[in-house]
Parts: C-alpha cells; structure tokens; sequence
C-alpha cells in the first residue's frame, strides 16, 4: 500500500529509545519492511496537511489523540479522501482505545491493513459563539471543561513526561475539584427532550472516553450517527468521585451515570466554559458572537478507518 503518514513527533514521548514512542525512523522502517511505500508528513510543521491531498491508499495517523482528530477532521472535509488507520502514541489514546488500537502490537496493525475491515467514523459538530467547531471524543460544560485550563495555567501538567504519571495527575486534580464543585443550571434539548437540570458534569460524547481516560459513556460508538449525552448531578457527585479512584487505580470500572442517546442537542445561552475535544471556549473569547446558544450534530460516517485484527 501506498501511504502518507502523518507523524507528531512530540506525541507521549516520541523520539525516545523506546519501541512504544517510535520517532521517524522507527516509524518508516516499520511501515517498509511490511512493504508499504511510505510518504512522510510531521504534523509539527504549519502546512501538514497539504499532504493528504497526495496519492494515497492509506492516511496513518502517529500520534496522540489530538493529532489523531485533527487529521481526521480534514479527511471528513476533503472528497474521496482515502481511508485513515491509527497508531496511537499519546497520552490517553481516547480515539485508539475506542477503535479497539490498544490491545494488539502497532507491527501487527501495520501487517494487517491491506485485508483489514473498514468502518465509518462519525464526526461531531458544534455550532455556537465560536462559530462552528468538529469534535471526535466529545463537547461538554461543567467539570472537565472547568479543569482544562486550570491544568495549563498551572503548567504542572504539561511538566509530566511521563503518561501514566501525567494521567493519574489529571484524575487526581479532577477528584479534589469534585469534592466541591458546584452544579450549574444547563438548559437543553436532545431531539426536542427536555434534558435541562443542574448538573456536575455535561458531556456530549461520541466515543466512550474523553480526556484523561474518563471512561464516561461505556456504550457510546464512533459509528452509530448518535451522541451519549451523560449528565452528572448532585445525587451521582459520590459514585463519579468513587469512579475516578478506581480510574486512579487503573481500574475501567464502567460508571452508571444518567445518559441519553440523541442526533441534535441544543443548549441555551451559557456563560460557561465549553470543550470541543482539547479545544477550549470560555465566556469573552468572542467579542461578536456567530450565536449565541450552541447546537451540535453528528455528521455520520464521514471518516473511513482501518479496523484492527479480530482477537
């Protein structure tokens, strides 16, 4: 196969002596001894995505999961893009667990693309005062949202190396907030349903996880046209603090938490912080907004992806 990989070379520790953060190299020696022709893209560089415009049977993604969203996000918009494969590198590797990446060695991947299954990826898309921005783990309000900037600010976060260190650090600071969070009012619709409450935490996912692994919609898919919607209020506060000890502890307990299943949500003005994946909206950010309430949608099967081989 030909393909166009498109590489973070800064994603979870890249470009160490380790066989799980291969650097370029590794990567292209990798991809031609299975005899794949290789054309080489580093998403560091500003017009990396002109490479996907290429000649290709395959877009494999190296990288986190932000490099990962990014560049399915501009395969969704290009016509007959080609399909892309992932070979997670990052952090929590949300979109790579989702898609079932994890559980087979990246040489097993790379040997089985030309008879792998193909799936159909679905992209989210949030229309509010930022204009419109795409989505592939989720958008929400309340917690998560609240704790994003608060990590860079401080810095200590991104001062982790290491992934498993960086993860329980981020679980461990999403705790301590919980203690003592208080819900806001959020008013909303999922297909014309009054979802409105006060709620802890309001995520629209359209994986199982987001973030620091917030395993936060167990039956969520990447391929079914429908947003999870999971609010969490005051009388779930005490089992998603017990949740996030036993993620702390390695564990992927499934939560039980309020969930809805829907095409089109709408949520009324807020001033609140809002996340589209790593993307962060916060109240003054706009001085014209494009809206001012927010609407998001699924663009269904969109993306064409590599599945991974059968257990």
């Amino acid at each position: 196969m030909q393909i166009t990989l498109i590489h973070n070379p800064g994603a979870g520790g890249a470009g160490q002596a380790n066989p799980k953060h291969p650097d370029r190299a590794a990567l292209e020696g990798l991809l031609r001894e299975a005899g794949h022709g290789v054309f080489y893209q580093s998403a560091a560089e500003e017009d990396w995505d002109t490479a996907l415009k290429r000649p290709a049977d395959l877009v494999v993604v190296a990288g986190g999961d932000g490099t990962v969203a990014r560049v399915a996000r501009r395969l969704a918009a290009l016509p007959d893009a080609p399909a892309f494969a992932a070979l997670p590198l990052g952090t929590a590797n949300n979109i790579g667990q989702s898609l079932g990446l994890m559980r087979h060695a990246m040489a097993a991947h790379v040997a089985h693309w030309p008879r792998a299954a193909r799936a159909r990826l679905d992209v989210g898309v949030a229309h509010g005062p930022w204009g419109e921005e795409q989505f592939i783990e989720g958008m929400g309000l309340g917690l998560f949202a609240w704790m994003m900037p608060k990590a860079d600010e401080s810095g200590a976060l991104a001062a982790i190396t290491d992934p498993d260190a960086a993860l329980g650090y981020a679980l461990r600071m999403l705790r301590r907030q919980l203690e003592t969070h208080q819900p806001e009012r959020i008013n909303a619709t999922l297909d014309d349903r009054d979802i409105s409450g006060d709620y802890l935490m309001f995520e629209a996912m359209n994986i199982p996880n987001i973030g620091p692994n917030l395993f936060l919609a167990p039956e969520a898919r990447p391929d079914d046209g429908l947003l999870d919607v999971v609010m969490v209020d005051e009388h779930h506060r005490g089992e998603l603090l017990e949740t996030l000890a036993d993620w702390h502890e390695g564990k992927p307990t499934p939560p039980v938490l309020p969930t809805v299943r829907g095409k089109r949500l709408r949520i009324e003005p807020i001033a609140s912080n809002v996340h589209m994946d790593d993307k962060m909206w916060q109240p003054g950010d706009n001085e014209r907004p494009a809206r001012a309430d927010i609407e998001v949608t699924l663009r269904a099967g969109v993306v064409e992806v590599l599945l991974p081989p059968e257990d």
